[in-house]
C-alpha cells in the first residue's frame, strides 16, 4: 500500500481540518452570544465562511509545518472575540463558552466516524461502480482524517494551559484568589505549548488518551487503514 503524495495528503486533511477549526470558533461565539456577549456577532465571526477566520501562523504554518515534522496535525483558527464583562457570570459563562469548542469537535468526530463506518458501506452497495471505484478511497481517507482531527482538536484544546479551552475551565473552578494567579500564566502560555510539543511532552501525555478515543470509535481496523496511508516511515 502506497503512501499518499504531499499534494495527496494536503487535499484529504485540509478540507476537514479547516472546517473543524472554523466551526469550534463559530460555536465559541454563538454560546457566548446566548450567553449575552454578541461582540463575535458584531465582528461578524459567527459564519462559516472561512476568510475571517484564517490565522496565518495557526490555521496554515503550524499544522504544516507539525505534520510534515512529526506527523501530529494540531492548530486552530482566529480566536473569535468574546468580552466576558457582558456575561451576568463571567468565570462561568467563559468557561462554558470555552467548552463548547472541543464539545463540537467531538460531535464532529463522532458524525465523521459514523459516516465512515455506516454510511459509507451502504453507499458501496447503492453508489455506481463506475462513481464509486475512483471516489470510495478519497472520501474514506477525508472522513477518516476528519474524526482523528477532530478528537486531537478536542483533547488539545481542553489542556489546562492559558490560552486554551480548558484553561477557562479551571480558571472557573478555582477560588477568585487562586484563579488570579493562574490567570497570570496565559502572557507565557504559547511558550510553555511549544516547548511541550517541541520536546514531544504534550504528545507523550495526551497521545494515549487520543488513540484511546479513536479506537473506540473508529476500530482498529480502520486505524490501520489510516495510519497505513498517513503516518510516515
Amino acid at each position: 500500500m502506497e503512501k499518499l503524495s504531499t499534494i495527496q495528503t494536503i487535499a484529504v486533511i485540509v478540507p476537514p481540518f479547516v472546517f473543524s477549526v472554523i466551526l469550534h470558533e463559530v460555536v465559541h461565539g454563538w454560546i457566548a452570544e446566548k450567553l449575552g456577549d454578541p461582540t463575535a456577532r458584531n465582528a461578524g465571526r459567527l459564519t462559516l465562511n472561512p476568510i475571517p477566520h484564517i490565522d496565518l501562523v495557526w490555521t496554515i504554518i503550524m499544522p504544516m509545518l507539525l505534520y510534515f515534522t512529526t506527523g501530529f496535525v494540531v492548530g486552530g483558527a482566529k480566536p473569535v472575540p468574546i468580552n466576558p464583562y457582558n456575561f451576568k457570570n463571567p468565570k462561568r459563562d467563559m468557561a462554558l463558552s470555552s467548552m463548547a469548542g472541543p464539545g463540537v469537535n467531538m460531535l464532529m468526530a463522532i458524525s465523521f466516524a459514523f459516516l465512515l463506518r455506516v454510511i459509507l458501506p451502504v453507499m458501496e452497495r447503492v453508489v455506481p461502480t463506475a462513481i464509486w471505484e475512483p471516489t470510495a478511497l478519497p472520501v474514506a481517507l477525508m472522513l477518516g482524517a476528519g474524526a482523528v482531527i477532530n478528537v486531537i482538536l478536542a483533547i488539545f484544546n481542553m489542556i489546562p494551559i492559558p490560552p486554551l479551552d480548558g484553561s477557562r475551565i479551571v480558571y472557573w473552578l478555582l477560588p477568585d484568589k487562586q484563579a488570579a494567579v493562574y490567570y497570570r500564566l496565559e502572557p507565557f502560555g504559547i511558550f510553555i505549548l511549544i516547548a511541550l510539543l517541541s520536546f514531544r511532552i504534550l504528545g507523550t501525555i495526551i497521545w494515549p488518551i487520543i488513540v484511546f478515543i479513536l479506537y473506540v470509535l473508529l476500530g482498529q481496523d480502520i486505524l490501520v487503514f489510516l495510519a497505513n496511508y498517513f503516518l510516515k516511515g
